[in-house]
Order: C-alpha cells, then sequence, then structure tokens
C-alpha cells in the first residue's frame, strides 16, 4: 500500500483522520515545501513473552530429518 504524502498544514487540520488511518494500515509523509519531513507509522509495541504457555506442544521428533518425499518437495524435486 503507497504511502499517503500531506503537507504540514493538511497534517495539522486532519490529524485524528491521519491517525485513524495509520492504525488502519496506512504510511503518512508529512512533507514541508514538498519535500518529506516525517513519517507516520504505527507504534510498535513490546511483545509479551509467554501468552501462548502451556498452550503448544513440540514432538519429540521435531528436530528428526524429514522423510525423503517431503523434503524433496520443499526442495522441488518432485
Amino acid at each position: 500500500m503507497p504511502a499517503v504524502k500531506v503537507n504540514i498544514h493538511q497534517a495539522k487540520t486532519n490529524l485524528s483522520r491521519l491517525v485513524e488511518d495509520v492504525l488502519k494500515g496506512e504510511e503518512v509523509i508529512i512533507a514541508r515545501a514538498g519535500h518529506p519531513v516525517a513519517r507516520l507509522v504505527p507504534l510498535q509495541r513490546p511483545r509479551k513473552l509467554g501468552l501462548l504457555s502451556g498452550r503448544l506442544s513440540v514432538p519429540d521428533d521435531f528436530d528428526e530429518p524429514l522423510p525423503e518425499e517431503l523434503l524433496a518437495a520443499f526442495e522441488g524435486r518432485e
């Protein structure tokens, strides 16, 4: 999705709408005299560790070699 480019006056006038656009995945470039000076993007929040603790399990054979036919399919040697 291409970024939206606005001048500083438009950004000040429409800040609430621009923030809503950013929250929907849009990137906003703010320009002064036609030159980009700032980028408005969503804030990256730190992830909480352990949210899935006890909900997932890893099979005992997780790190065993793949069967030859499956390995061939991954490598495009079907």
